[in-house]
């Protein structure tokens, strides 16, 4: 499916998107010495992928390129994504980024505080439910008071019983 979609939207950029309906936006970004452009085409006419492909409610195709500029050298990358959703590129684009902010940061700061990805809890229910286990101690840390880190917090919690009773007590 990937490839059908990678065909189709290479062979409509070279035709300039005439033979299908889309929309499309461009943002800049510019942080931490680096500038980000960002064009987000969507794809309406997905028929012929769905009728093809037969993927459950698949209502456009969304391409996004990015070209990154970091210290004069410059990387590209094109992504592909498929959506459920009728939304036009500008208000598409920033939902992909966003939720993937979202996704980063969790996973990061999980990986940092639990150090998840070396967790070797595997079987039966035991991942689950240490998992959620963990989430929940992320979320009572992050709504304590203070200008801490969540890792001094976590210290804190481990050394002072009266602290983590407030924590959970909150």
């Amino acid at each position: 499916m990937r490839e059908d979609v990678e065909l189709f939207a290479t062979e409509q950029m070279a035709k300039g998107f005439a033979d299908t309906r889309i929309s499309r936006a461009t943002t800049v970004d510019g942080d931490h010495g680096r500038i980000e452009t960002r064009t987000t085409t969507v794809i309406h006419d997905v028929g012929w992928l769905q009728k093809r492909h037969d993927w459950p409610g698949l209502k456009a195709v969304a391409m996004i390129e990015s070209q990154r500029e970091i210290n004069g050298k410059t990387e590209r990358e094109t992504r592909f994504y498929l959506t459920s959703l009728i939304m036009e590129a500008a208000l598409l684009g920033p939902a992909v980024r966003s939720h993937w902010a979202v996704e980063n940061s969790l996973h990061w700061v999980m990986d940092m505080m639990f150090r998840d990805d070396e967790c070797r809890v595997r079987t039966d229910h035991a991942p689950a439910n240490f998992t959620t286990i963990k989430h929940i101690a992320h979320n009572l840390l992050r709504q304590a008071s203070g200008k801490d880190s969540l890792r001094i917090r976590r210290k804190v919690a481990a050394w002072d019983d009266d602290f983590l009773a407030s924590l959970i007590a909150a």
